[in-house]
Protein backbone atom coordinates (compact mmCIF):
# COMPACT_ATOMS: atom_id res chain seq x y z
CA UNK A 1 0.00 0.00 0.00
CA UNK A 2 2.92 2.39 1.09
CA UNK A 3 4.13 1.83 -2.94
CA UNK A 4 0.61 3.01 -4.33
CA UNK A 5 0.83 5.95 -1.62
CA UNK A 6 4.15 7.35 -3.10
CA UNK A 7 3.24 6.84 -6.32
CA UNK A 8 0.39 9.12 -6.05
CA UNK A 9 2.30 11.47 -4.12
CA UNK A 10 4.89 11.35 -7.08
CA UNK A 11 1.99 12.16 -9.79
CA UNK A 12 0.55 14.70 -7.30
CA UNK A 13 4.14 16.47 -7.80
CA UNK A 14 3.92 16.28 -11.52
CA UNK A 15 0.60 17.73 -12.17
CA UNK A 16 1.69 20.98 -9.58
CA UNK A 17 4.53 21.40 -12.24
CA UNK A 18 2.30 21.35 -14.89
CA UNK A 19 0.39 24.05 -13.41
CA UNK A 20 2.53 26.81 -13.31
CA UNK A 21 1.41 29.42 -14.91
CA UNK A 22 -2.33 28.16 -15.25
CA UNK A 23 -5.19 30.20 -14.73
CA UNK A 24 -5.78 30.34 -11.55
CA UNK A 25 -9.84 29.26 -10.85
CA UNK A 26 -11.89 32.33 -9.76
CA UNK A 27 -13.81 32.50 -6.77
CA UNK A 28 -17.30 32.59 -8.24
CA UNK A 29 -17.34 29.35 -9.09
CA UNK A 30 -20.59 27.55 -9.70
CA UNK A 31 -21.22 24.63 -6.66
CA UNK A 32 -23.47 22.35 -5.76
CA UNK A 33 -25.75 23.51 -3.20
CA UNK A 34 -27.48 20.67 -1.16
CA UNK A 35 -31.15 21.11 0.23
CA UNK A 36 -30.50 24.84 0.79
CA UNK A 37 -28.24 24.22 3.91
CA UNK A 38 -24.56 23.82 2.32
CA UNK A 39 -22.65 24.54 -0.29
CA UNK A 40 -20.51 21.19 -2.00
CA UNK A 41 -18.32 21.57 -4.89
CA UNK A 42 -19.32 19.00 -7.07
CA UNK A 43 -16.17 17.00 -8.18
CA UNK A 44 -17.81 15.61 -11.45
CA UNK A 45 -18.59 18.93 -12.92
CA UNK A 46 -15.55 20.12 -15.29
CA UNK A 47 -17.18 23.35 -16.02
CA UNK A 48 -15.63 24.09 -12.24
CA UNK A 49 -12.15 24.23 -13.35
CA UNK A 50 -10.69 26.61 -16.05
CA UNK A 51 -7.53 24.71 -16.29
CA UNK A 52 -7.67 20.34 -16.83
CA UNK A 53 -4.45 20.69 -14.61
CA UNK A 54 -6.20 21.88 -11.77
CA UNK A 55 -8.72 19.30 -12.52
CA UNK A 56 -6.47 16.62 -12.39
CA UNK A 57 -4.86 18.22 -8.74
CA UNK A 58 -7.92 17.99 -7.54
CA UNK A 59 -8.98 14.08 -8.52
CA UNK A 60 -5.35 12.65 -7.39
CA UNK A 61 -5.71 14.70 -4.43
CA UNK A 62 -9.39 12.89 -3.73
CA UNK A 63 -7.83 9.62 -5.16
CA UNK A 64 -4.72 9.63 -2.07
CA UNK A 65 -6.91 10.80 0.67
CA UNK A 66 -8.96 7.91 -0.13
CA UNK A 67 -6.38 5.27 -0.06
CA UNK A 68 -4.49 6.73 2.97
CA UNK A 69 -8.01 7.22 4.75
CA UNK A 70 -8.85 3.08 3.94
CA UNK A 71 -5.31 2.05 4.30
CA UNK A 72 -4.96 3.40 7.57
CA UNK A 73 -7.99 2.35 8.88
CA UNK A 74 -9.96 -0.24 8.09
CA UNK A 75 -8.47 -1.91 5.05
CA UNK A 76 -6.34 -4.34 5.93
CA UNK A 77 -8.54 -5.80 8.82
CA UNK A 78 -11.59 -5.50 6.98
CA UNK A 79 -9.92 -7.82 4.18
CA UNK A 80 -8.57 -10.31 6.35
CA UNK A 81 -9.34 -14.25 5.47
CA UNK A 82 -10.22 -16.20 8.69
CA UNK A 83 -10.00 -19.90 6.98
CA UNK A 84 -7.41 -22.08 8.25
CA UNK A 85 -6.86 -19.40 11.87
CA UNK A 86 -9.95 -21.61 13.68
CA UNK A 87 -11.75 -24.59 13.97
CA UNK A 88 -15.75 -24.25 15.01
CA UNK A 89 -17.71 -27.17 16.23
CA UNK A 90 -21.19 -26.67 15.93
CA UNK A 91 -23.34 -28.78 18.64
CA UNK A 92 -26.42 -30.63 16.87
CA UNK A 93 -29.36 -29.75 18.71
CA UNK A 94 -32.84 -31.03 18.91
CA UNK A 95 -34.68 -28.90 16.49
CA UNK A 96 -36.79 -27.42 18.78
CA UNK A 97 -34.08 -25.08 19.49
CA UNK A 98 -33.83 -24.21 16.53
CA UNK A 99 -35.33 -25.27 13.35
CA UNK A 100 -39.01 -26.23 14.71
CA UNK A 101 -39.39 -22.30 15.99
CA UNK A 102 -38.37 -20.99 12.48
CA UNK A 103 -40.99 -23.24 10.80
CA UNK A 104 -43.41 -22.25 13.47
CA UNK A 105 -42.73 -18.49 12.62
CA UNK A 106 -40.87 -17.89 9.34
CA UNK A 107 -40.67 -14.04 9.94
CA UNK A 108 -37.74 -14.71 11.64
CA UNK A 109 -35.63 -14.67 8.38
CA UNK A 110 -36.68 -10.97 7.95
CA UNK A 111 -36.23 -10.20 11.19
CA UNK A 112 -33.52 -7.54 12.39
CA UNK A 113 -32.50 -10.33 15.09
CA UNK A 114 -32.28 -12.91 12.54
CA UNK A 115 -28.41 -13.00 12.29
CA UNK A 116 -28.56 -15.79 14.93
CA UNK A 117 -30.37 -18.02 11.82
CA UNK A 118 -27.85 -16.54 9.19
CA UNK A 119 -25.00 -17.53 11.65
CA UNK A 120 -25.86 -21.22 12.11
CA UNK A 121 -26.33 -21.80 8.62
CA UNK A 122 -23.19 -19.97 7.89
CA UNK A 123 -21.32 -22.22 9.95
CA UNK A 124 -22.99 -25.63 8.97
CA UNK A 125 -21.22 -25.33 5.48
CA UNK A 126 -18.34 -23.10 6.51
CA UNK A 127 -14.48 -24.12 6.08
CA UNK A 128 -13.92 -23.38 9.33
CA UNK A 129 -16.18 -25.57 10.66
CA UNK A 130 -14.72 -28.94 12.22
CA UNK A 131 -16.92 -32.28 12.61
CA UNK A 132 -14.38 -33.78 15.18
CA UNK A 133 -14.18 -31.35 18.38
CA UNK A 134 -11.45 -32.34 19.48
CA UNK A 135 -9.60 -30.41 17.46
CA UNK A 136 -11.92 -27.15 17.77
CA UNK A 137 -10.57 -23.98 19.25
CA UNK A 138 -14.47 -22.85 19.78
CA UNK A 139 -17.93 -24.22 20.20
CA UNK A 140 -21.06 -22.71 18.83
CA UNK A 141 -24.53 -23.69 20.24
CA UNK A 142 -27.04 -23.24 17.99
CA UNK A 143 -30.56 -21.24 19.88
CA UNK A 144 -33.04 -18.75 18.11
CA UNK A 145 -34.19 -17.42 21.17
CA UNK A 146 -34.83 -14.23 19.56
CA UNK A 147 -37.46 -16.24 17.41
CA UNK A 148 -40.85 -15.57 19.52
CA UNK A 149 -42.79 -13.09 17.63
CA UNK A 150 -45.69 -11.26 18.55
CA UNK A 151 -48.79 -10.41 16.15
CA UNK A 152 -47.00 -7.12 15.44
CA UNK A 153 -43.39 -8.67 14.68
CA UNK A 154 -41.80 -8.11 18.32
CA UNK A 155 -39.32 -10.23 19.97
CA UNK A 156 -40.35 -11.82 23.24
CA UNK A 157 -37.80 -12.26 25.18
CA UNK A 158 -39.49 -13.42 28.29
CA UNK A 159 -38.82 -17.14 27.27
CA UNK A 160 -35.14 -17.05 25.94
CA UNK A 161 -33.24 -17.59 29.24
CA UNK A 162 -34.92 -20.54 29.89
CA UNK A 163 -34.84 -21.57 26.66
CA UNK A 164 -30.48 -20.99 26.90
CA UNK A 165 -30.55 -22.85 29.92
CA UNK A 166 -31.96 -25.54 28.89
CA UNK A 167 -29.57 -25.78 25.62
CA UNK A 168 -26.27 -24.99 28.08
CA UNK A 169 -27.77 -28.55 30.21
CA UNK A 170 -28.13 -30.66 26.86
CA UNK A 171 -24.88 -30.04 25.99
CA UNK A 172 -22.91 -29.88 29.05
CA UNK A 173 -24.67 -33.28 30.03
CA UNK A 174 -24.27 -34.69 26.52
CA UNK A 175 -20.45 -33.29 25.74
CA UNK A 176 -17.62 -32.66 28.10
CA UNK A 177 -16.37 -29.58 26.40
CA UNK A 178 -18.68 -26.82 28.56
CA UNK A 179 -17.67 -28.28 31.12
CA UNK A 180 -13.67 -28.27 31.18
CA UNK A 181 -13.96 -24.11 31.12
CA UNK A 182 -17.77 -23.62 31.54
CA UNK A 183 -18.05 -21.98 28.62
CA UNK A 184 -14.70 -19.53 28.18
CA UNK A 185 -14.19 -21.09 24.64
CA UNK A 186 -17.86 -21.33 23.66
CA UNK A 187 -19.64 -18.53 21.54
CA UNK A 188 -23.35 -17.58 21.71
CA UNK A 189 -24.79 -15.40 18.99
CA UNK A 190 -27.56 -13.39 21.22
CA UNK A 191 -28.53 -10.59 18.99
CA UNK A 192 -31.68 -9.23 20.81
CA UNK A 193 -32.12 -6.00 21.95
CA UNK A 194 -29.98 -5.66 25.30
CA UNK A 195 -28.50 -8.98 24.13
CA UNK A 196 -27.88 -11.77 26.85
CA UNK A 197 -29.63 -9.59 29.25
CA UNK A 198 -33.31 -10.79 27.55
CA UNK A 199 -35.26 -7.62 28.10
CA UNK A 200 -36.34 -4.85 25.92
CA UNK A 201 -36.14 -2.08 28.66
CA UNK A 202 -33.46 -1.00 29.35
CA UNK A 203 -33.97 -0.90 33.22
CA UNK A 204 -34.92 -4.11 33.50
CA UNK A 205 -32.24 -5.46 31.25
CA UNK A 206 -29.97 -3.80 33.77
CA UNK A 207 -31.77 -5.21 36.76
CA UNK A 208 -31.76 -8.66 34.92
CA UNK A 209 -28.15 -8.50 33.98
CA UNK A 210 -26.27 -11.40 32.00
CA UNK A 211 -27.84 -14.42 32.31
CA UNK A 212 -25.35 -16.34 34.61
CA UNK A 213 -24.60 -19.08 32.51
CA UNK A 214 -22.79 -17.15 29.90
CA UNK A 215 -20.78 -15.12 32.06
CA UNK A 216 -17.80 -17.01 30.57
CA UNK A 217 -18.77 -17.36 27.07
CA UNK A 218 -17.89 -15.16 24.31
CA UNK A 219 -21.46 -12.98 23.00
CA UNK A 220 -21.99 -11.98 19.79
CA UNK A 221 -24.58 -9.38 19.83
CA UNK A 222 -25.79 -6.52 18.21
CA UNK A 223 -25.68 -4.50 21.90
CA UNK A 224 -23.08 -2.67 22.39
CA UNK A 225 -22.75 0.16 24.81
CA UNK A 226 -19.70 0.89 27.02
CA UNK A 227 -20.19 0.43 30.93
CA UNK A 228 -23.24 -1.21 30.43
CA UNK A 229 -23.88 -4.45 32.45
CA UNK A 230 -25.72 -5.93 29.15
CA UNK A 231 -21.87 -5.98 27.32
CA UNK A 232 -19.23 -7.95 29.20
CA UNK A 233 -15.50 -7.45 28.18
CA UNK A 234 -14.47 -9.81 24.75
CA UNK A 235 -17.47 -9.13 23.58
CA UNK A 236 -17.96 -9.20 19.78
CA UNK A 237 -20.55 -6.43 18.62
CA UNK A 238 -21.81 -7.02 14.87
CA UNK A 239 -24.91 -5.12 12.83
CA UNK A 240 -28.60 -6.63 13.10
CA UNK A 241 -29.68 -7.75 10.09
CA UNK A 242 -30.75 -6.18 7.39
CA UNK A 243 -32.22 -8.13 4.20
CA UNK A 244 -29.28 -7.97 1.79
CA UNK A 245 -31.34 -8.95 -2.08
CA UNK A 246 -34.30 -6.54 -0.50
CA UNK A 247 -31.57 -3.96 -0.39
CA UNK A 248 -30.40 -4.52 -3.74
CA UNK A 249 -33.10 -4.38 -5.42
CA UNK A 250 -33.83 -0.60 -4.48
CA UNK A 251 -30.07 0.80 -6.07
CA UNK A 252 -30.44 3.78 -7.82
CA UNK A 253 -27.91 5.27 -9.86
CA UNK A 254 -24.41 6.37 -8.35
CA UNK A 255 -24.65 9.49 -9.39
CA UNK A 256 -28.26 10.46 -8.58
CA UNK A 257 -28.15 14.26 -6.82
CA UNK A 258 -28.59 13.99 -3.15
CA UNK A 259 -31.13 16.52 -2.81
CA UNK A 260 -32.30 15.82 0.92
CA UNK A 261 -30.03 17.17 3.71
CA UNK A 262 -31.20 14.89 6.83
CA UNK A 263 -33.15 12.38 6.60
CA UNK A 264 -35.50 10.06 9.11
CA UNK A 265 -38.44 7.66 8.95
CA UNK A 266 -39.39 6.02 12.25
CA UNK A 267 -41.07 6.18 16.01
CA UNK A 268 -40.21 9.67 17.73
CA UNK A 269 -42.68 8.39 20.65
CA UNK A 270 -43.48 4.73 21.48
CA UNK A 271 -46.89 5.64 23.00
CA UNK A 272 -47.78 2.00 23.44
CA UNK A 273 -44.92 1.07 25.81
CA UNK A 274 -43.68 4.48 26.98
CA UNK A 275 -47.09 6.56 27.31
CA UNK A 276 -45.69 9.12 29.64
CA UNK A 277 -43.04 9.48 27.30
CA UNK A 278 -39.27 10.44 28.16
CA UNK A 279 -38.28 7.11 28.83
CA UNK A 280 -38.16 5.74 24.49
CA UNK A 281 -34.88 6.89 23.21
CA UNK A 282 -33.44 8.34 26.10
CA UNK A 283 -35.72 11.63 25.07
CA UNK A 284 -34.23 11.69 21.50
CA UNK A 285 -36.13 10.84 19.18
CA UNK A 286 -38.98 13.34 20.96
CA UNK A 287 -36.19 15.65 20.75
CA UNK A 288 -35.61 15.63 17.12
CA UNK A 289 -39.18 15.76 16.16
CA UNK A 290 -39.87 18.53 18.64
CA UNK A 291 -36.95 20.46 17.34
CA UNK A 292 -37.10 19.93 13.38
CA UNK A 293 -40.78 18.54 12.41
CA UNK A 294 -41.11 22.20 10.65
CA UNK A 295 -36.77 22.56 9.72
CA UNK A 296 -37.07 22.31 6.04
CA UNK A 297 -33.27 20.69 5.96
CA UNK A 298 -35.13 17.60 7.95
CA UNK A 299 -36.97 15.47 6.17
CA UNK A 300 -37.99 13.76 9.07
CA UNK A 301 -41.62 11.30 9.61
CA UNK A 302 -43.29 8.57 11.71
CA UNK A 303 -44.13 7.07 7.80
CA UNK A 304 -42.59 4.40 6.11
CA UNK A 305 -42.89 5.10 2.48
CA UNK A 306 -42.41 2.66 -0.17
CA UNK A 307 -39.16 4.74 -1.57
CA UNK A 308 -37.80 4.53 1.67
CA UNK A 309 -34.66 2.81 0.15
CA UNK A 310 -34.08 5.24 -2.43
CA UNK A 311 -34.32 8.17 -0.35
CA UNK A 312 -31.73 6.88 1.68
CA UNK A 313 -29.11 7.40 -1.35
CA UNK A 314 -30.80 10.92 -2.08
CA UNK A 315 -30.15 11.93 1.32
CA UNK A 316 -26.31 13.36 2.71
CA UNK A 317 -27.19 12.53 6.39
CA UNK A 318 -29.45 9.40 7.68
CA UNK A 319 -30.48 10.10 11.35
CA UNK A 320 -29.26 6.72 13.89
CA UNK A 321 -30.51 7.63 16.94
CA UNK A 322 -31.41 4.94 19.34
CA UNK A 323 -34.54 3.31 20.24
CA UNK A 324 -35.35 1.17 22.97
CA UNK A 325 -31.56 0.11 22.62
CA UNK A 326 -28.88 2.46 21.59
CA UNK A 327 -28.60 0.29 17.70
CA UNK A 328 -31.14 -0.23 14.76
CA UNK A 329 -31.14 -1.46 11.30
CA UNK A 330 -30.47 2.10 10.22
CA UNK A 331 -27.16 2.14 10.50
CA UNK A 332 -26.25 -0.92 8.44
CA UNK A 333 -28.61 1.04 5.96
CA UNK A 334 -27.25 4.11 6.00
CA UNK A 335 -24.05 2.51 5.74
CA UNK A 336 -25.17 0.55 2.37
CA UNK A 337 -26.79 3.44 0.51
CA UNK A 338 -23.91 6.21 1.17
CA UNK A 339 -25.68 8.26 3.77
CA UNK A 340 -23.24 9.45 6.23
CA UNK A 341 -24.59 8.31 9.54
CA UNK A 342 -25.51 10.58 12.36
CA UNK A 343 -24.90 8.57 15.46
CA UNK A 344 -27.12 9.71 18.39
CA UNK A 345 -26.73 7.25 21.52
CA UNK A 346 -24.41 8.10 23.70
CA UNK A 347 -21.48 5.39 24.43
CA UNK A 348 -22.28 3.28 21.84
CA UNK A 349 -20.10 0.29 20.59
CA UNK A 350 -20.78 -0.17 16.93
CA UNK A 351 -20.01 -3.20 14.92
CA UNK A 352 -16.38 -4.80 14.18
CA UNK A 353 -15.05 -1.17 15.65
CA UNK A 354 -11.57 -2.64 15.02
CA UNK A 355 -12.21 -3.04 11.28
CA UNK A 356 -14.33 0.01 10.64
CA UNK A 357 -13.67 3.62 10.79
CA UNK A 358 -16.77 5.05 12.43
CA UNK A 359 -15.32 8.10 13.43
CA UNK A 360 -14.39 8.58 9.73
CA UNK A 361 -17.34 7.94 8.09
CA UNK A 362 -20.32 8.69 10.40
CA UNK A 363 -21.03 12.22 12.82
CA UNK A 364 -21.47 11.49 16.19
CA UNK A 365 -24.30 13.85 17.96
CA UNK A 366 -24.39 13.69 22.22
CA UNK A 367 -27.90 12.84 23.20
CA UNK A 368 -28.38 16.28 25.17
CA UNK A 369 -26.99 18.11 22.04
CA UNK A 370 -29.85 17.17 19.36
CA UNK A 371 -31.65 20.36 19.75
CA UNK A 372 -28.21 21.59 18.03
CA UNK A 373 -28.37 19.35 15.24
CA UNK A 374 -29.03 21.35 12.69
CA UNK A 375 -26.07 23.88 13.26
CA UNK A 376 -23.86 20.85 14.39
CA UNK A 377 -24.67 19.49 10.62
CA UNK A 378 -24.45 22.45 8.60
CA UNK A 379 -21.24 23.70 10.19
CA UNK A 380 -19.53 20.59 8.83
CA UNK A 381 -17.19 21.60 5.94
CA UNK A 382 -18.10 20.37 2.61
CA UNK A 383 -14.66 18.87 1.99
CA UNK A 384 -15.08 16.67 5.28
CA UNK A 385 -18.39 15.66 3.86
CA UNK A 386 -17.33 14.46 0.47
CA UNK A 387 -14.35 12.32 2.09
CA UNK A 388 -17.03 10.83 4.60
CA UNK A 389 -18.78 9.73 1.19
CA UNK A 390 -16.10 8.66 -0.13
CA UNK A 391 -15.12 6.39 2.41
CA UNK A 392 -18.79 5.50 2.46
CA UNK A 393 -18.46 4.16 -1.13
CA UNK A 394 -16.19 1.86 -0.26
CA UNK A 395 -17.15 -1.85 -1.07
CA UNK A 396 -15.33 -3.87 1.62
CA UNK A 397 -17.28 -1.42 4.27
CA UNK A 398 -20.55 -2.36 2.89
CA UNK A 399 -19.90 -6.20 2.89
CA UNK A 400 -18.76 -6.04 6.19
CA UNK A 401 -22.12 -5.01 7.23
CA UNK A 402 -23.99 -7.68 5.67
CA UNK A 403 -25.11 -11.30 6.42
CA UNK A 404 -25.78 -12.42 2.37
CA UNK A 405 -26.90 -15.60 1.34
CA UNK A 406 -24.57 -17.52 0.20
CA UNK A 407 -21.80 -15.95 2.17
CA UNK A 408 -18.86 -13.57 0.61
CA UNK A 409 -15.44 -12.69 1.20
CA UNK A 410 -15.46 -9.78 3.95
CA UNK A 411 -18.96 -10.37 4.56
CA UNK A 412 -20.21 -10.02 8.59
CA UNK A 413 -19.93 -13.85 8.86
CA UNK A 414 -15.91 -13.46 8.34
CA UNK A 415 -15.79 -10.41 10.50
CA UNK A 416 -17.35 -12.30 13.43
CA UNK A 417 -15.12 -15.17 12.81
CA UNK A 418 -11.95 -12.78 12.18
CA UNK A 419 -13.09 -11.60 15.83
CA UNK A 420 -13.00 -15.23 17.27
CA UNK A 421 -9.44 -16.06 15.26
CA UNK A 422 -7.94 -12.66 17.22
CA UNK A 423 -8.78 -14.25 20.86
CA UNK A 424 -7.00 -17.48 19.66
CA UNK A 425 -5.15 -18.61 21.45
CA UNK A 426 -7.00 -19.24 24.38
CA UNK A 427 -5.17 -18.52 27.84
CA UNK A 428 -4.57 -21.81 29.68
CA UNK A 429 -6.17 -20.21 32.31
CA UNK A 430 -9.80 -20.71 31.20
CA UNK A 431 -9.63 -24.52 31.94
CA UNK A 432 -10.95 -25.94 34.91
CA UNK A 433 -9.05 -28.08 37.42
CA UNK A 434 -10.72 -31.06 37.99
CA UNK A 435 -13.82 -30.82 40.50
CA UNK A 436 -13.56 -26.64 40.12
CA UNK A 437 -16.90 -24.87 39.34
CA UNK A 438 -17.16 -20.95 39.09
CA UNK A 439 -20.89 -20.61 37.99
CA UNK A 440 -23.69 -20.42 39.64
CA UNK A 441 -26.50 -22.60 38.34
CA UNK A 442 -29.30 -21.62 40.33
CA UNK A 443 -28.56 -17.87 39.93
CA UNK A 444 -30.90 -15.64 38.87
CA UNK A 445 -35.11 -14.69 38.55
CA UNK A 446 -36.76 -17.75 39.93
CA UNK A 447 -38.56 -17.39 36.07
CA UNK A 448 -35.48 -18.37 34.72
CA UNK A 449 -35.46 -21.51 36.55
CA UNK A 450 -38.07 -23.11 34.97
CA UNK A 451 -37.88 -25.91 32.77
CA UNK A 452 -37.98 -25.24 29.05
Amino acid sequence: MNIWKWGFVGLLCVAFLCTCGAVERGRNQPTERISGGITVIDPFNFSLYQSSYHFMIIGLISIYIMIESIAGSAGDVLEDDPVGRLKVFVYELPSKYNKKILQKDPRCLTHMFAAEIFMHRFLLSSPVRTLNPEEADWFYTPVYTTCDLTPNGLPLPFKSPRMMRSAIQLISSNWPYWNRTEGADHFFVVPHDFGACFHYQEEKAIERGILTLLQRATLVQTFGQRNHVCLKEGSITIPPYAPPQKMHTHLIPEKTPRSIFVYFRGLFYDVGNDPEGGYYARGARAAVWENFKDNPLFDISTEHPTTYYEDMQRAVFCLCPLGWAPWSPRLVEAVIFGCIPVIIADDIVLPFADAIPWEEIGVFVDEEDVPKLDTILTSIPPDVILRKQRLLANPSMKQAMLFPQPAQPGDAFHQVLNGLARKLPHDRSIYLKPGEKILNWTAGPVGDLKPW
